[in-house]
This record gives C-alpha cells, structure tokens and sequence, in this order.
C-alpha cells in the first residue's frame, strides 16, 4: 500500500512563536538601548565638563604666568636699556678721556717741536742778529717795551691782510685794533691801509680821515670783509705810510698788524725807515712805531723763521722809532 504525501504549510504555529519571539528581542533590544542612551550621554557631557574645565583652568594658569613674564620681561627691557645707556655713556666718558690724552700728548709734542724750530730758527738768525745788535743804540736796546705811549694826535694802522691773517687772526685783530682805538679817546685824524701800502676808504686816499664814533663804527664794520691783496710784508704799507703822513709839526703813531715777514733784509727795512721816518732836533722820531704780532704761524712748519724774522723786525722798528712791540701768545 503506498503512503499518501503530508502537506507542508509555512504559516504553522511554530513557525509564527518563533517570528514572535524574534520581534520581541528586537523591540527589548530597543527599549534597552533607549533608557540607556542618556546616561552615556550624560556621563559624556560630564566628562567633557570636566576636561573643559581643567583646560579653563590651566589656560588661565599660562595666561597669569604669560603675563607675569611679560611684565618681567618689560622690567628686564627697562634695566637692560638704562644699561645700556650707562655703558654709552661711559664709553663716551672714556672717549673724551682719550681724546684729552691725545690733545694732550699732541700738544705737548707740538711745543716740543716749536721749541726746537724756534731754536733752529734763532740759530738761523744769529748772525743777522749779532749785525742788528751791533749797529742799534746801545742804551735803549736791553730796555723791556712794554707800555705803549698814547701822546699822539694822529694814527696810522698798517695791516696784514695775507691769507694766514684773514683765516685764523682776523677776529683777533678786530679786536685789538678796537682796543687800541679806545687808547685815544679822540684824535685829530685816522688812516688804515693794508700791508701793501692800500687805503680801506679809497676817497681818503692821501688824506686823514676826520676821527668820530660813526667814523671809528665804520673802520671797525669795514674791516669784518676788507681783503685787499697782501704779498705778507709790512715794508710796503710802512714806507708809503710815512713818506704820506709824516710831519714835523704832528705827533703821529703807526701801528703794524701782522704775523710774518717772509722775504727781504730786516737791515735793509731797518735802513729804509729810519731814512724816511728821520729824527728831529728833540731826537724823537716823525713818526713813533708800535707793533702787535699775532702767533698765526707758529704750529705750521717751516714757518717759524718767518715769524722769528717778523718779531726781530718789529722788535727793532719798535725801538728805533720810540714805540713799542707786543707779542701775543694768543688769538684768543
């Protein structure tokens, strides 16, 4: 006997208790994860808060030290400059101090070496020298010049305007010409020429020029830009000087203003003024001569024998002629 086939149905009992139970896990699943999420949620944000927090914390920490550090760092900044500042100023301090030691040294060579020029250059002059003392007057040559008279009525001055005296003297002899203008608190007349025998104010060309206090203002303000031409010996003005304004009957002073004498005989200058500026029955002179020398060339080489000529030249002329010679030691 064949056995009849069962039928299989895919919607049975067992079959819908297991897709039951299955959805059931699923929606436990779910309703576990649900009441669980907040929590996890929750310790998370807690633990962020904390950890935010702490780096709050510690950020403000490095902010209060980043400012601590900036304020040392400022007060560093300020003592580093003031040191500084007191390093440059000893550095400085040290520099002047070398610069006096130099000036000092520098000078202290500089006079040795004028000493032994000017030794050199007298050992030069000895035997002109020797010459002029054998033929000047024996009892006025060992007298000291020193004061200068003021008795005359008119005066001359004779000034070197070479190029040593308008750079380095000129504001010396201002000076001094405004000081020897105040010897004579009124005179009857005034000239001033240049070395070269040139008149300052060519329409008192020949003549005197009556004294005033404008007149003296304008010598003095003329003087400040006068630059006639100058070859540096007085011989030229002198020799015009005397042959224009000397007189018997008029106490006359000429005044020379220079710094050097460079060329010729001192004899043959000493030779020349005393034929033209003669002696006159009382043995003075027609015209008294004075001198000033300014020290211009005294620290330029090889020129101390021209200033030594100069100071013989005058020395003498100041002598002969019953006048004085002044020898500054300073520009100042």
């Amino acid at each position: 006997m064949r056995r009849k086939k069962r039928s299989f149905d895919i919607f049975s009992l067992s079959f819908l208790d297991v897709v039951s139970c299955g959805f059931g896990a699923i929606v436990l699943l779910l309703v576990i994860v649900k009441i669980s999420e907040p929590l996890i949620t929750q310790q998370a944000y807690a633990d962020l808060s904390a950890a935010l927090a702490k780096l709050t914390g510690e950020q403000e920490q490095l902010a209060a030290q980043a400012t601590l550090l900036g304020s040392k760092r400022d007060e560093f900044s300020i003592q580093i400059d003031a040191l500084e500042a007191h390093i440059a100023a000893l550095q400085e301090k040290n520099a002047a101090l070398r610069r006096q030691q130099q000036a000092r040294l520098t000078s202290r060579a500089s006079e040795e070496l004028l000493v032994r020029q000017l030794s050199q250059a007298k050992q030069t002059l000895t035997e002109e020298m020797v010459r002029l003392r054998q033929t000047a007057r024996p009892d006025r040559f060992n007298d000291v010049i020193g004061g200068v008279p003021v008795d005359s009525e008119y005066i001359i001055f004779v000034i070197d305007t070479s190029g040593s005296m308008q750079q380095f003297a000129w504001g010396a002899v201002r000076r001094h010409m405004k000081e020897i203008l105040e010897m004579y608190p009124e005179v009857k007349g005034i000239q001033v020429m240049n070395d070269m025998g040139d008149y300052m104010f060519s329409q008192y060309s020949g003549r005197w020029i009556t004294d005033s206090p404008a007149r003296r203002r304008a010598i003095l303000q003329r003087l400040s830009s006068w630059t006639p031409f100058s070859n540096s010996s007085p011989v030229e003005g002198v020799s015009a000087a005397i042959r224009r304004f000397s007189s018997n009957d008029r106490r006359i002073s000429l005044y020379i203003l220079g710094d050097d004498f460079s060329r010729g005989s001192i004899q043959s200058v000493v030779d020349t003024v005393n034929t033209i500026n003669s002696v006159q029955t009382d043995g003075s002179r027609r015209v008294r001569i004075h001198a000033v020398g300014f020290p211009v060339l005294f620290r330029q080489s090889g020129a101390e024998i021209n200033v030594a000529r100069f100071a013989a030249l005058m020395r003498r002329l100041a002598e002969d002629n019953d006048g004085s010679f002044v020898g500054l030691t300073s520009l100042q």
